[in-house]
């Protein structure tokens, strides 16, 4: 088959490019992977925004099937007084600055319409506990960030096993990256804190944040799983912060685009809804990876667009010598 990628990017590699920090994974492995597929005659489309460049309906017309494999890049939020102060950036909007300007290329107005975010001799407030979290406290501490502090609404993790998650669950325990023991050699080991709310974004008077409003909680869950937050009196606290990166997940993919110009069914978790073939409602539209079962791991976004590429050449052919690996 004759496979054609859009990429909305100005280069080809998803979060691989722009979502990993260079201190993570070195670019030249993606790079050499999309060489030896581009050696085999696909053919990487960039800066094309699907949706508002082109249409799903020109797709539709100029290809006989579509895969859809966007990710689930929709940020959660944090809807609270001061959100909209300059300084108070999602992770993804951060992180993918660093990497171009790694890459050599002009960041500012040309490319983000914004100016660069910077941590240098700034006081930076990470809010999220996970990988992400991570990477943007890994950058900070290169961009040479005066103090950092990463806050995290869940309670403290177990350091061994975690009765609440056993197996075959993801176990919930404590995980120290490479850039946490970094950041505990130059803050010690206050960097993290958990159990922490935060109640609003401060005004310096001039429209930047000046510093971060926040309370202790108390977090249980009852007999149905569903989580219940209490303040603890006389813990509200204030911390300076010149820089706040968001970093608490991903609610799925974003609808506007191929979703919402296909009218593409959606499940409960908010990602594409499609059948054991992989396939939407949509007779010859596809979806995979992250689109399709949530934000995940590169691993199953890999084995998903092999699995994907099966259903979608048994579509084409009415059969498929590839293997079949039921994961759905």
């Amino acid at each position: 088959h004759a496979v054609t990628v859009y990429e909305r990017d100005d280069r080809p590699g998803g979060l691989l490019i722009y979502g990993i920090p260079d201190f993570k994974m070195d670019k030249g492995t993606v790079g050499r992977r999309v060489g030896l597929m581009e050696a085999e005659g696909v053919k990487f489309v960039c800066k094309i925004n699907v949706g508002t460049d082109i249409t799903m309906d020109r797709l539709r017309r100029d290809f006989d099937a579509i895969v859809i494999t966007i990710g689930a890049c929709a940020a959660r939020e944090v809807p609270v007084a001061g959100r909209d102060l300059q300084g108070v950036h999602l992770a993804m909007t951060y992180l993918p600055q660093q990497t171009h300007e790694n890459f050599g290329d002009n960041v500012g107005d040309q490319i983000f319409r914004e100016q660069k975010i910077d941590a240098n001799g700034k006081h930076v407030i990470i809010i999220g506990g996970g990988d992400t979290a991570a990477d943007c406290l890994g950058t900070a501490l290169r961009q040479g960030a005066k103090s950092i502090r990463q806050f995290d609404i869940n309670p403290r993790p177990p350091t061994e096993y975690n009765p609440n998650t056993p197996w075959p669950n993801w176990q919930v325990v404590l995980r120290t990256s490479a850039a946490h023991e970094e950041g505990e050699r130059l803050y010690g080991d206050q960097l993290r804190d958990w159990s922490i709310f935060t109640r609003q974004f401060v005004d310096d008077g001039t429209g930047k944040v000046r510093a971060l409003q926040a309370v202790r909680i108390d977090s249980k869950k009852d007999a149905a799983g569903t989580r219940h937050m209490t303040e603890l009196p006389g813990s509200e606290f204030e911390i300076p912060c010149d820089l706040a990166l968001i970093a608490i997940g991903f609610s799925g993919p974003e609808r506007a685009g191929p979703i919402e110009q296909l009218g593409l069914q959606l499940d409960k978790r908010g990602a594409i809804a499609v059948d054991q073939n992989y396939q939407t409602a949509i007779p010859g539209v596809f979806a995979a990876g992250d689109a399709r079962r949530g934000q995940s791991l590169v691993v199953w976004a890999i084995s998903e667009g092999r699995q994907a590429a099966r259903c979608c050449d048994e579509f084409l052919m009415g059969h498929s010598d590839l293997p079949r690996i039921d994961l759905l």
